[in-house]
């Protein structure tokens, strides 16, 4: 059983290899993400029943598996672009920031600033958590998911909590 720091290193660790660095430790994700679970346990010296544990203790659904493979579940900053299924998303998505960048943002729309894909969630308290990592007082944007998907913008299911989009313009998006 592992302690809670230790954990939280280990899915940071797990994370970063799925997410930024596969290469690092040689690992090769297919076009949609996934790698060999084997290849992860052996890669970073890991056990089942450590990715159980990280993964059952997770306020997150960082990563996904089925069979014997694995990948993360949003929030690649890879090269290579990691494809999704499009799906409909809800009628509005949030989206967390800090006031410097708000203007900005309303002009420019939203954009993957370093990842693949903008990250969204369905709630405001989420939006507000992840705002509130660089600012006390973080804007909210309300997106019109819904909108912005009829006019052929592609949204993905990323977790639970999170949705993933192509970059959206300021016209769909409203400070709350």
């Amino acid at each position: 059983m592992m302690n809670k720091q230790h954990k939280k290193r280990l899915s940071k660790r797990v994370s970063y290899a799925l997410r930024h660095g596969p290469e690092k430790f040689n690992l090769h994700l297919d076009d949609e993400g996934w790698v060999k679970l084997e290849d992860v346990f052996d890669a970073l010296r890991i056990t089942q029943e450590d990715l159980d544990e990280i993964m059952e203790d997770s306020d997150k659904v960082r990563f996904e598996v089925q069979g014997d493979l694995i990948r993360a579940t949003y929030g690649h900053s890879i090269k290579k672009k990691i494809h999704l299924e499009a799906i409909e998303p809800p009628e509005v998505l949030y989206h967390g920031t800090y006031p410097k960048v708000a203007d900005k943002i309303q002009n420019g729309g939203l954009k993957p600033m370093g990842r693949q894909y903008v990250h969204l969630s369905e709630e405001t308290d989420t939006a507000v958590m992840v705002g509130g990592r660089r600012a006390r007082d973080p804007v909210i944007f309300v997106v019109d998911a819904k909108k912005a998907f009829e006019d052929g913008i592609n949204f993905y299911h990323g977790n639970d909590t999170t949705w993933l989009a192509e970059p959206i313009p300021g016209k769909y998006l409203k400070k709350l």
